[in-house]
């Protein structure tokens, strides 16, 4: 009897030798289709080319929205004179606005931006992490006009499930800084 226990015991440690095979993680897969960028058309001192998926709209003070319904996201643009003595404070708003997101931000990188051809000079933000807003740009050409954009989604943010549609869409906000004229 001890034998057939001593047996039994033996046959069902050995008979358990499946390997254990480890799942890599799963990631989602984001296709978005390339982008065919049109352009502007506002009454107001500036033009640029966007994507063809997002839907513009005309704000006040000629501000424009750019809405990404398919992404529930938005490009909010705004625009200002500049005078003889406000470009320090039009500069500034600027910044603060893209570091009022480092209480959430895991990094804010910075890229210069300058087009001497279309006279605009500027900043893009890269707001990584779980802020409110994932970019900040200004453009402007230190004597008229500046441009000031941020993007929002219509969601909580959550970077990891957002990070697809966010390098999308910054793609799409460089290439509007890019053309950006002024008129």
């Amino acid at each position: 009897m001890k034998n057939s226990i001593f047996f039994l015991c033996c046959l069902l440690f050995l008979a358990c030798g499946d390997d254990v095979v480890v799942k890599p993680n799963a990631k989602l897969r984001l296709d978005y289709p390339a982008p065919e960028y049109i352009a502007s058309k506002t009454n107001c001192s500036y033009n640029f080319e966007f994507n063809d998926r997002a839907t513009l709209s005309n704000t006040r003070n000629c501000g424009v929205s750019l809405d990404y319904p398919n992404m529930r996201a938005a490009v909010y643009i705004t625009y200002q004179k500049v005078g003889a003595t406000n470009l320090e404070s039009l500069l500034y708003d600027a910044q603060k606005l893209a570091y009022n997101h480092s209480r959430k931000a895991t990094s804010i990188p910075e890229k210069l931006f300058e087009n001497k051809a279309n006279k605009t000079y500027g900043v893009f933000y890269s707001i990584n992490g779980n802020a409110a807003s994932q970019s900040h740009f200004y453009l402007t050409d230190s004597l008229q006009h500046f441009v000031t954009g941020s993007l929002y989604f219509d969601i909580k943010p959550n970077f990891d499930s957002i990070y697809p549609a966010v390098v999308y869409l910054r793609n799409d906000i460089m290439h509007l800084m890019e053309t950006l004229e002024w008129n």
